[in-house]
């Protein structure tokens, strides 16, 4: 009896055991390493989600809505009161550091929190280069082409981090990259960059109301000591010229970034073209004499 059973417990997993796959085909599989949920069950669990565990009312998200708040404010005082939006937008940027912490220390990370922080940086960022582009308009078709590049190299960064089943776009290894290894597994080198580049960005803004040099603002005894052309400047370009480095070096980091995510989603197109080859050529019924 026992050995009917096992026989037909071997009879009846034969019988249901999954096609043989192609080697290309098992390695698309495993290179997906998140759970698939299904948009309208997913669209249902957020709708029925209860107080006690509500996504929307996680800590971190709400200091991702409230740096979207203070963003918004910034760009209305943007074109005639300096410091108003000066402020509010350092402090927006400087929540951007919080949020992370926050959703790692009340264990909350979530995948929406991660997506509206990103989106907030892009947005607001834009928004300030767009204000630059009419303060500046001689050099309008570069701030166009930095918002185009930002936006360009995370868009298809992150799309490349989902086909290849990554469950976050900062997972990035050293084999894939050494250069977005360094910047996105070291949190002190992304916020160095990430700050420098935006007060790169805030020092562009103030230089046009600021016009009053800093030797009016040093005492005369520093004063003496420092060179001519930099008492001539004012306190913005100072801090222009300190941070244009690291402006300089996040967006080469963003060139990687859109050269690293094309190449891996060319290679996910080759792979799948060629598992879907196999695939036919296994499907073909073999030839007979």
């Amino acid at each position: 009896m026992t050995r009917h059973s096992n026989g037909s417990a071997r009879a009846h997993s034969s019988a249901v055991a999954p096609p043989a796959r192609t080697p290309m085909a098992q390695k698309i599989r495993r290179r997906g390493s998140i759970d698939v949920v299904d948009a309208k069950v997913a669209v249902d669990l957020a709708t029925a989600q209860s107080y006690s565990e509500n996504v929307f009312l996680f800590v971190p998200n709400l200091i991702g809505y409230t740096r979207v708040i203070l963003a918004g404010l910034s760009l209305h005082f943007m074109s005639y009161h300096p410091r108003y939006c000066t402020l509010l937008y350092g402090i927006s940027c400087l929540l951007d550091a919080v949020d992370g912490q926050a959703a790692r220390a009340l264990g909350q990370t979530s995948k929406f929190g991660a997506v509206l922080d990103m989106v907030t940086d892009r947005c607001t960022t834009s928004c300030l280069l767009c204000y630059l582009s009419s303060a500046y308009p001689s050099y309008a078709i570069l701030f166009q082409f930095l918002i185009a590049l930002d936006f360009s190299s995370h868009y298809m960064h992150m799309y490349s981090s989902l086909v290849t089943g990554s469950r976050s776009h900062k997972l990035v290894t050293s084999d894939v990259s050494r250069i977005l290894w360094y910047y996105y597994n070291d949190s002190r080198t992304l916020f160095c960059i990430c700050a420098g580049n935006e007060l790169f960005f805030v020092s562009l803004y103030l230089m046009k109301w600021i016009q009053t040099p800093i030797s009016a603002s040093l005492p005369s005894p520093l004063a003496s000591h420092l060179p001519v052309f930099l008492l001539s400047l004012t306190w913005p370009a100072v801090m222009a010229i300190l941070t244009f480095p690291v402006c300089l070096i996040k967006n080469v980091i963003n060139v990687v970034q859109l050269w690293k995510a094309s190449k891996i989603l060319v290679g996910v197109d080759l792979a799948e073209r060629a598992a879907a080859r196999e695939k036919e050529s296994l499907a073909k019924p073999g030839k007979t004499d």
